[in-house]
């Protein structure tokens, strides 16, 4: 006799609209241009969109300095560039096609405008992530300082006295960055803070998603690359919801199988940049050893849609 467990599926989950579009501006390069053409970076963190367009045609590199055939386009990843590269692109008189989530563009421009209002601003997110070195990119060095943590917030000191605001990276922990701005609010009272919040709309709805299931669960499960961001705060977000064994999933070939036969209630979402070809292979995988049943959490319907660039249509 099989075991009956619940898999309380999040929704919204997977693939966003800044995620949708960069794969779409990917395909659309190939058609209009042919093979290959090339990626700067993972067009998103996700190794089997990348590998399924690296067999389309898409070469990825990490420099534009690796480009071997310079009459070849190049497409810059959702996660954004520092503006030295589009400007070493045209240098090297490479036509470039910028696939950049148009709401990590935002916060370029924000930088900017702040930036030419003589603010000095920091930058919440993660050290090393593309998307950070992307915006600190736009401006120039000493102009942007990066707050990772709580503690970073409590310790930084002003260099110079002068306006000050925050911006953030798209992808964070809502909770984690809340805490975050308390403390800068609270200790530079008249801190300048973005119109509308830096952390993107899917980011905020998948955590929301993974809260309300997390609780009723014994095991949670993110479907995500290592180096996304916004699936590792998935699991932060399930474990400080109360679900301590929550994990993420990069392959589906390391379901922790016997752990899960031991649970009548089991969580699972995906990261903004993973494919629903594979939440779709990780229930297959516990339907061959149980009987599931499976129960949708639906917290918002998401409808945004992001156009590509007119280049490409």
């Amino acid at each position: 006799m099989k075991n009956k467990i619940t898999i309380h599926l999040a929704s919204p989950r997977g693939f966003c609209a800044g995620v949708d579009r960069a794969i779409e501006i990917v395909k659309k390069s190939l058609e209009k241009f042919g093979a290959p053409v090339y990626v700067r970076h993972e067009i998103v963190h996700n190794k089997h969109v990348v590998e399924s367009l690296g067999k389309k045609g898409a070469i990825f590199v990490e420099e534009l300095s690796e480009i071997e055939d310079r009459s070849r386009p190049v497409i810059f990843s959702a996660h954004g560039v520092p503006k030295s590269v589009p400007k070493d692109a045209n240098f090297k008189q490479i036509e470039y096609i910028d696939a950049t989530c148009p709401l990590v563009s935002k916060v370029h421009k924000e930088a900017e405008q702040l930036y030419k209002y003589n603010y000095h601003i920091l930058l919440i997110g993660h050290k090393n992530h593309p998307e950070v070195i992307g915006t600190m990119g736009q401006l120039p060095e000493g102009t942007i300082d990066l707050l990772e943590t709580s503690e970073d917030a409590k310790n930084y000191v002003l260099k110079k006295n002068g306006k000050l605001s925050y911006i953030t990276q798209t992808t964070l922990s809502v909770d984690d960055t809340i805490e975050i701005i308390q403390i800068l609010k609270n200790k530079f009272p008249d801190i300048k803070e973005p119109k509308k919040d830096d952390i993107c709309y899917a980011t905020t709805n998948r955590q929301l998603a993974v809260k309300k299931i997390a609780k009723k669960c014994e095991m949670f499960f993110v479907i995500g690359s290592r180096n996304s961001s916004n699936s590792k705060r998935l699991v932060e977000s399930a474990k400080k919801s109360g679900c301590l064994k929550s994990q993420l999933l990069y392959t589906t070939n390391a379901i922790p199988i016997e752990e899960i036969l031991k649970c009548k209630n089991i969580g699972l979402s995906s990261g903004a940049s993973a494919p629903e070809v594979l939440v779709k292979e990780f229930i297959a995988k516990i339907k061959e050893r149980a009987d599931i049943e499976i129960n949708e959490v639906e917290v918002v319907k998401e409808n945004v849609v992001f156009r590509i660039p007119n280049k490409l249509t």
